[in-house]
């Protein structure tokens, strides 16, 4: 089967072949390493399965291709990155602020639930806005908003650093080199 053409997958609309990169789920940037068939209930039926490769984690992961649950997307161009990229120092984005923890979680929970890269970028922002402010009043960053930040950042970095070709560790410093204009 390796990487050989299927036809769409009820629900999903793509298959990927093997050497893709896709974003899966909370997981982030997988390559697909096959496109096996396997028996994974033991039942004696076959299914085909994506096995994935995490860029930022160390597993394996076996999705079954006709997956409707878990969200699947091929990852970003890397002239999407660019332009997200030089657009984020126009990104205004409110801090958002409550005093119910749940409620909280809930709106973080809800802009990573949408797997792109803009809304990723606007809950760091609001975050860092949130962080600064905190910062100015002696006051201390919540743990929880601390908590969503460092997934979203997690998340985005690592796929502007896989359409970029660059480390997920240089994303940063790449961001703030555009920013500045010392990067063309």
């Amino acid at each position: 089967m390796n990487g050989q053409k299927q036809s769409a997958p009820k629900g999903s609309g793509k298959i990927y072949k093997v050497g893709d990169l896709i974003i899966y789920g909370n997981t982030g940037v997988c390559r697909i390493e096959d496109v096996a068939a396997l028996d994974a209930q033991g039942t004696g039926h076959e299914q085909l399965f994506y096995v994935l490769t995490p860029l930022y984690q160390n597993c394996t992961i076996y999705a079954p291709v006709h997956n409707t649950k878990i969200f699947m997307r091929p990852i970003i161009t890397k002239e999407e990155a660019e332009r997200l990229i030089e657009e984020m120092p126009s990104i205004r984005a409110e801090a958002y602020h409550t005093r119910s923890v749940s409620q909280l979680a809930e709106h973080y929970k809800e802009s990573l639930k949408t797997h792109e890269c803009s809304d990723l970028i606007e809950l760091c922002v609001s975050l860092y806005t949130k962080k600064q402010d905190a910062e100015q009043q002696n006051r201390k960053f919540g743990a929880l908003d601390e908590k969503y930040m460092k997934r979203a950042e997690e998340l985005l970095f690592g796929e502007l650093a896989a359409a970029l070709g660059i480390e997920k560790d240089r994303v940063p410093a790449y961001i703030a080199a555009k920013a500045t204009g010392e990067l063309e």
